[in-house]
């Protein structure tokens, strides 16, 4: 009876992680930036603050990440689509350069996948 308790909460923990990791939700629902204005990005807690973020498609942006986060994951953000990544300094501003972009959303991750947002380029 122990060895059925074991395995069924070992399978039930596997199952967590894969969705945790892989299934789960990707970005929060309703947060956003538009356009204009100093683009600041918080990394704090596992996540980008905000997770999505509306950028307009004919001018290049300028994020400015903020780094608060001292897990190793935390330490770059990749925008593969876009052939963009940058080192984040810890407790320090860090600013990258988005050039003008065709409109469509281009996901940003850690290297690791594991903090994930989306940058959405607005025509």
């Amino acid at each position: 009876m122990e060895v059925l308790l074991v395995n069924a909460t070992g399978l039930l923990l596997i199952a967590w992680i894969i969705w945790w990791f892989w299934l789960g939700p990707k970005y929060k629902a309703g947060k956003g930036v538009a356009g204009g204005g100093k683009l600041c990005i918080l990394v704090k807690d596992g996540v980008y603050e905000p997770d999505r973020i509306r950028i307009p498609a004919d001018r290049p942006t300028t994020l400015h990440f903020y780094r608060k986060d001292p897990s190793p994951c935390s330490e770059w953000v990749l925008f593969p689509d876009l052939e963009i990544s940058a080192e984040l300094a810890l407790n320090k501003e860090t600013i990258v350069e988005i050039p003008v972009s065709a409109p469509g959303e281009y996901p940003f991750t850690c290297q690791m996948q594991m903090y994930r947002g989306v940058l959405v380029v607005e025509p």
